[in-house]
């Protein structure tokens, strides 16, 4: 059989609220998610046997520990596959961004395997599975735009939303999310309507009443340790984006942009200063 070359792409949160802490020790999520046309380019090419995977990125382990690999492994499992694949990945998501990169690339495994193998597995089933691997593995797979609730495996399609232009921009370090988790401040809890408000809004395609009211609750803690995230998103405003945010728990900084132009200036600016810079548009199925 012939190979099969698909597009993983990223994702940005609109908002992103942590409600609380959980007895299974995972943290009860309120978000907004939405994919965006940066993508991976990932090339499935069927072998006798064993699960071979490649990477451009010399960052990314191409062994056990990675989630390619990972998802992978489980259909073989799972479904008592007797046969290989090799797996080529051309990363262009930035790794340990906040961006999903990792969540997408096992989605589109999933998605990709499914179709190989003949799984016949329903997207349900691809969801229930990709929880296994990731808490945005789901919302990977539905694509679009979507409410996100529980860990970020309870889903709910929202009404695609316009296209709108947005600049990308991620800082030269990590942050690590388990310590954006730790030293979140959600002692007083997110009990207000905010999400509800956009989502009313998104529903009758009123997008730029929404904008005002996305927020990351993860800024506060992040911001603080890590001020450049802060003074990115003050300089995108400045030059002419409307809202610019962290995505996850970042670093990365998106600002939404008027128009293509305004968007192409923010790029060239910022694209002096970083190495890691994308000019990209949002994407719905």
């Amino acid at each position: 059989m012939s190979t099969i070359t698909i597009k993983t792409r990223a994702k940005i949160n609109l908002t992103l609220d942590v409600l609380f802490k959980r007895e299974d020790g995972y943290h009860e999520l309120d978000m907004i998610m939405q994919t965006i046309d940066l993508y991976d380019v990932l090339e499935f090419k069927p072998i006798p046997k064993d699960i071979i995977i490649n990477c451009n990125h010399p960052e990314v382990p191409i062994d056990e520990k990675n989630i390619v690999y990972a998802t992978a492994w489980l259909l073989k499992k799972k479904y008592n596959i007797n046969r290989g694949i090799e797996i080529t990945i051309e990363k262009n998501i930035p790794i340990s961004a906040g961006l999903g990169g990792g969540s997408t690339n096992a989605a589109g495994t999933l998605k990709t395997l499914n179709k190989l193998w003949k799984l016949n597995l329903s997207l349900k089933e691809l969801m229930e599975l990709g929880k296994r691997l990731g808490a945005d593995v789901p919302f990977c797979l539905l694509e679009g735009t979507a409410v996100a609730r529980g860990i970020g495996e309870r889903l709910k399609a929202l009404p695609p939303i316009p296209t709108i232009w947005l600049v990308l921009v991620k800082p030269p370090f990590s942050v690590s999310t388990a310590w954006a988790y730790k030293n979140i401040k959600i002692n007083k809890g997110i009990v207000d309507n905010n999400n509800q408000v956009i989502i009313e809004k998104l529903e009758k395609g009123f997008l730029h009443q929404a904008i005002p009211f996305f927020r990351n609750g993860f800024e506060e803690v992040v911001i603080t340790v890590y001020p450049e995230i802060g003074e990115i998103k003050e300089r995108m405003i400045t030059i002419g984006a409307i809202k610019a945010l962290m995505s996850g728990s970042g670093p990365t900084v998106f600002g939404i942009c008027r128009d293509e132009d305004g968007a192409k200036r923010i790029y060239n600016y910022f694209k002096e200063k970083y190495k890691d810079v994308f000019l990209v548009k949002t994407y719905n199925k």
